[in-house]
C-alpha cells in the first residue's frame, strides 16, 4: 500500500514520519491489522534512507502502535480499534465542575501579534525604559549562581536575596514593617491573591470585592466556590458600612482603586481594619502600582496601619518592570504565614529561581530604585499629556477621573455616548480603546473608557487624541 506522508525539508525526517504515521493510527485512518509497506519500500517512496524508516517502525513497535510478524511484515497493532475516534472524543462525557459554569472569562486579551498603532490597553509598561545592560548583568549573575548550585527544588517562599530586597523596599517605600522571612514570592499578584483565598475561603463562604473592580480576582474567588459580593466604591474608596457581615475575606486596592483611581480615605482605612479585626476577616491589600504617585504625599499602606494582624499585603513587579516577569509577593498576617507557605508549595512549589535571583540582585544593587525614578518621570509626562486632551479638546465627550497614581486612568463618557460605539469608531483609525463594562459585576452607573498610557509616548498620545477628536466631531455632525 501507499501511505500519504509529506516530508517538509530535510530536518528531523524520522520525527516527521513518526508523527504522521502515529497520527494516522490514532485517528483511525490506518485501522488495526492494516499491513504497512516494508521499511525499504517506504524509504524509496519518501526518498529517505532505510535507516530512517527502520528507526520510525522500531519506535512505533516499542510503543505498541505496530506489530511485526517475522516473514510476514509489519501491521497496525490489534486492540487499537478501541481507541476513541475524533467524533467520540468530542462527545465524551467529560464535564468540568459546576463552579466553572459560573466563572466568567477573567480578561479578554489581544490576540498574539495583534496591535493597533495607538493602543491604550491597561497594565502595559514601556520596556524600552528598562536599563537592558544592567538587567543583562543581573541575569548573568543569576545564571552563574544557579550553575554553581545543586539541581534541587528551592524554598517555596522564594530566593532569600529577593525576599530580603523586597522587605527592604516595601519597608522604606510603603511603610510595611517586616523581615525577609515574612515575604513569600509568587507568580505575580494573581497567585498571591489566589493563595489568600485558598487559605481563608471554604466553598460557600462570602467574600467581598470592590465594585467596580478587578475581574481576575472575582473569577479566582468564584472558582474556589466562594459567594462573591460586590461592594460599591465612592470618592473615598470602599464603602465599609456596606460590607456583608459574614464576609471571610475582603479584597481592596486602597492606594489606587482599580479601575477608577481614587485612594481610600484614612477614615475608611481605619474603619475597614476595625471591621476586619472584630469579625476575624482577612483583608487582601493589592498595592499593584503604588510606586507611581504624581500628586500629594504618599498614601500609607493598609499594612502599615494594621495592628490587629488582619492584612495580607500583595505587590507585583508587573507595573514597575514588565508583566512577563511574572513575579509578585505577599506578606501575610503572622497567624496565617505557615498556611500561606503550605498553599504556595502545593500550588506549584516555587517560581523560577533564575529570575528571582536576577531581580534580587537588580534591587540590592540599586538598579530597581533608579529604574522606578526614571520611568516615573516619563509616566508623569504621559499622564499630563493625556489629561490635557481629555480636559481640553475632548471634554465635550469625556470626563476624566484624574488619578494621583498608576499608569492608567478612566474617563466617563458624557450622556448620549456608548462604550461599544466609541470603541468601534476608533478602531479603524488605529486607536485601541477599552470600556469599563467588564469591571462591574452588577449594574453600572455610568459608561466610560480606560486609558492605559504606560506604553504610549507623548507624541503618540497627542496624535491619537487628535484623531479621536476628529472622529467624535464627525459622529456628532
Amino acid at each position: 500500500m501507499d501511505i500519504q506522508i509529506t516530508v517538509a525539508g530535510r530536518r528531523d525526517l524520522a520525527s516527521q514520519i513518526y508523527q504522521q504515521l502515529r497520527g494516522a493510527i490514532v485517528d483511525g485512518r490506518l485501522p488495526a491489522g492494516e499491513r504497512l509497506p516494508s521499511t525499504r519500500d517506504l524509504a524509496q517512496q519518501l526518498g529517505v534512507s532505510r535507516k530512517t524508516t527502520l528507526d520510525v517502525y522500531e519506535r512505533l513497535i516499542a510503543e505498541g502502535f505496530l506489530a511485526s510478524r517475522t516473514g510476514d511484515g509489519t501491521f497496525v497493532a490489534q486492540g487499537l480499534s478501541s481507541m476513541p475516534s475524533p467524533r467520540s472524543r468530542s462527545a465524551a462525557l467529560l464535564r468540568a465542575a459546576k463552579v466553572w459554569r459560573r466563572v466568567p472569562e477573567a480578561l479578554s486579551m489581544p490576540k498574539p501579534g495583534e496591535r493597533l498603532r495607538y493602543d491604550y490597553l491597561g497594565g502595559v509598561t514601556d520596556k524600552s525604559l528598562l536599563h537592558a545592560e544592567a538587567w543583562r548583568k543581573c541575569m548573568g549573575h543569576a545564571l552563574r549562581t544557579q550553575l554553581r548550585g545543586r539541581g534541587i527544588y528551592r524554598d517555596p517562599a522564594g530566593e532569600q536575596e529577593l525576599r530580603l530586597a523586597i522587605a527592604r523596599y516595601i519597608g522604606f517605600n510603603r511603610g510595611v514593617a517586616c523581615n525577609w522571612q515574612d515575604v513569600i514570592v509568587t507568580q505575580g499578584a494573581q497567585q498571591a491573591i489566589d493563595l489568600a483565598a485558598r487559605v481563608m475561603v471554604n466553598p460557600g463562604d462570602t467574600v467581598a470585592v470592590e465594585e467596580p473592580g478587578y475581574p481576575p480576582v472575582r473569577a479566582a474567588l468564584l472558582a474556589l466556590g466562594a459567594r462573591v459580593v460586590p461592594v460599591r466604591v465612592d470618592n473615598e474608596g470602599l464603602q465599609v458600612d456596606r460590607l456583608p457581615e459574614q464576609a471571610r475575606l475582603v479584597y481592596v486596592t486602597p492606594s489606587h482603586q482599580f479601575p477608577l483611581g481614587m485612594p481610600m480615605s484614612m477614615e475608611r482605612r481605619l474603619a475597614l481594619l476595625e471591621w476586619a479585626s472584630r469579625r476575624g476577616a482577612l483583608v487582601v491589600e493589592d498595592d499593584y502600582d503604588g510606586e507611581f504617585r504624581f500628586e500629594g504625599r504618599p498614601v500609607e499602606s493598609l499594612k502599615s496601619l494594621d495592628r490587629g494582624g488582619v492584612v495580607a499585603y500583595v505587590g507585583t513587579f508587573s507595573k514597575t518592570l514588565f508583566p512577563e516577569l511574572r513575579t509578585g509577593y505577599v506578606v501575610p498576617p503572622a497567624a496565617l504565614a505557615a498556611d500561606f507557605l503550605k498553599a504556595r508549595q502545593i500550588n506549584d512549589w516555587h517560581g523560577c529561581s533564575l529570575t528571582q535571583t536576577a531581580l534580587g540582585r537588580f534591587m540590592l544593587d540599586g538598579e530597581f530604585g533608579r529604574h522606578v525614578r526614571r520611568v516615573q518621570k516619563h509616566y508623569a509626562e504621559r499622564r499630563e499629556a493625556l489629561l490635557a486632551h481629555l480636559r481640553g479638546p475632548l471634554s465635550p465627550w469625556l470626563e476624566p477621573i484624574a488619578p494621583v497614581a498608576g499608569i492608567h486612568l478612566v474617563a466617563f463618557l458624557r450622556k448620549g455616548l456608548g462604550e461599544s460605539s466609541v470603541i468601534a469608531r476608533a478602531r479603524p483609525a488605529g486607536i485601541g480603546l477599552y470600556g469599563i463594562a467588564g469591571f462591574h459585576a452588577g449594574r453600572r452607573v455610568r459608561q466610560g473608557l480606560l486609558f492605559g498610557y504606560g506604553d504610549m509616548p507623548v507624541g503618540d498620545i497627542d496624535a491619537s487624541m487628535d484623531r479621536l477628536k476628529t472622529l467624535l466631531e464627525a459622529s456628532r455632525g
